[in-house]
């Protein structure tokens, strides 16, 4: 919601809305010239507003939505006004999937960018070295990010669409697979070149697109980049040669791989330990994580600190969970991070009890003063996987890590 508020002010739109609390990306917002309100209310809905655009997180009785509703203005979901938005381009990049899809479109901005193409681009996640958004300096190219978990990703009219790989996952919140596999043949089918990673399941879903270019495996190494990493860089690479760029500026450019917030970002290096978080929150994403770890530090204790995301999810994936995560030399579970469902049939105890791991809740600063009190004297990697609110243990852990010269 954010990138996308931020777009709109620097095309002179007026913006208004509102968050559950104040915070850096509210803040940032109101520097600009938004109007910010802290709590959804139906007093904040001014009565000159054209257009409403909602997260699809909103609750059909939020104030603010219904005041629209009542007023006749019309609504659109974020990733439905974002395909609106995006008309405002020639040729749209899209970068739709289950895993990868904020580095991948990243990447392919970056690309792009050193190749003088001067894209707009809206990426999902903060960037180290360039914004989460812009503009660009013409209307030709526009890249972002496509959402599939709540089907908007059918809206976007695309030049290029990027699928690096298709799971099940969201599937509960569309009414069940089936619905997932058709919005993908839509985004698919509103592709004029259709890019994407040679799988059982993508080949079935993309059998007979008339302009589909098909990478027949993930490279194991690409750009001094290693596991999925390289996958992910191969992909945008690609991505830019067909948005026209030349094969040696793209390739060098592709080297300089944007670090994503929370994507692989290493917080804390000193003779003993490594502490670093990603956001792995699907069973695949956690294996990845896990493998790629293993390449990058060989021979290295590995401590994985997990939060579940969402009770569904654990609970539809529960044994996959288990397999990938009693892969880690020491594991502890926290609680799940709930997001849209309070409770579960399964929960973190669960979960660690299944993967051989340790169950810790309470504080985040508790929770660092466990985690740092039982870490093996030889050192190690500590890895922190999840994308609701771990990263909060990161602080307390460095600084108890810190405390004690480790």
């Amino acid at each position: 919601m954010a990138p996308l508020a931020e777009l709109l002010l620097r095309r002179n739109v007026a913006v208004s809305g509102s968050d559950i609390e104040f915070n850096s990306k509210c803040a940032s917002l109101q520097a600009a010239g938004a109007q910010i309100f802290t709590g959804h209310r139906k007093e904040n809905f001014a009565f000159d507003v054209t257009t409403a655009v909602f997260t699809s997180a909103a609750a059909a009785d939020n104030p603010e939505l219904l005041a629209a509703q009542e007023h006749g203005v019309p609504c659109f979901r974020r990733g439905e006004y974002l395909a609106e938005f995006a008309k405002n381009y020639r040729r749209v990049i899209s970068v739709s999937g289950t895993h990868g899809k904020s580095s991948i479109s990243a990447l392919i901005s970056s690309i792009l960018s050193e190749c003088g193409k001067a894209p707009g681009f809206m990426i999902g996640a903060q960037v180290d070295g360039m914004p989460s958004c812009s503009n660009g300096k013409n209307d030709d190219l526009f890249v972002t990010e496509a959402d599939e978990s709540d089907g908007t990703h059918t809206a976007l009219k695309n030049f290029i669409g990027v699928v690096p790989n298709v799971e099940d996952d969201h599937s509960w919140s569309l009414g069940g697979k089936a619905v997932l596999e058709k919005n993908f043949r839509t985004f698919a089918a509103n592709s004029e070149i259709l890019l994407y990673y040679a799988s059982e399941e993508c080949d079935r879903l993309f059998a007979g697109h008339s302009h589909a270019v098909r990478l027949e495996m993930m490279p194991d190494e690409f750009a001094g980049l290693r596991g999925f990493q390289a996958a992910n860089s191969f992909i945008a690479y690609q991505a830019a040669l067909l948005a026209g760029c030349d094969e040696t500026a793209a390739f060098r450019a592709t080297a300089n791989y944007p670090q994503v917030k929370r994507r692989m970002t290493v917080h804390h290096i000193s003779e003993q330990f490594t502490v670093i978080e990603d956001y792995a929150h699907h069973p695949t994403e956690v294996e990845k994580s896990l493998e790629l770890l293993r390449l990058n530090y060989p021979g290295k204790h590995l401590t994985v600190i997990f939060q579940p995301h969402r009770y569904a999810r654990l609970e539809r994936y529960f044994e996959s969970f288990a397999s990938a995560l009693s892969k880690a030399d020491r594991l502890v579970v926290v609680p799940v991070f709930a997001a849209w469902c309070e409770s579960g049939k399964v929960g973190g105890a669960e979960l660690a009890a299944a993967a051989n791991g340790e169950y810790l809740s309470g504080s985040w600063q508790e929770i660092a003063r466990s985690v740092a009190a039982n870490l093996p004297e030889a050192g190690g990697i500590i890895a922190v996987l999840g994308a609701g609110d771990v990263e909060k243990v990161i602080a307390p852990l460095i600084e108890q890590l810190s405390g004690t010269g480790l």
